[in-house]
């Protein structure tokens, strides 16, 4: 009867120990994904932001023209 109940408790055990482990990867995986994206994006969310945010940055980057700023900033106002 001594082994039965080992056996019992020994199986428990190891589903323990299973998902402690997978926890403990889960977590690790999160905390590197989160990190690595704040490095990617300077800690600000990638969507979002106001539109004249992203209207301002596009200005900045070069990828629209002074004269198509302006229009699409008045269109925005």
């Amino acid at each position: 009867m001594g082994m039965m109940s080992g056996g019992i408790m020994g199986g428990f055990g190891m589903i323990f120990w299973v998902l402690i482990i997978i926890g403990v990867v889960f977590l690790a995986i999160y905390g590197f994904r989160r990190t690595s994206a704040e490095d990617r994006g300077g800690g600000q969310p990638r969507h979002g932001g106001s539109a004249l945010d992203i209207l301002k940055s596009r200005y900045a980057s070069g990828e629209i023209s002074r004269e198509e700023y302006e229009q699409m900033k008045r269109d925005i106002l």
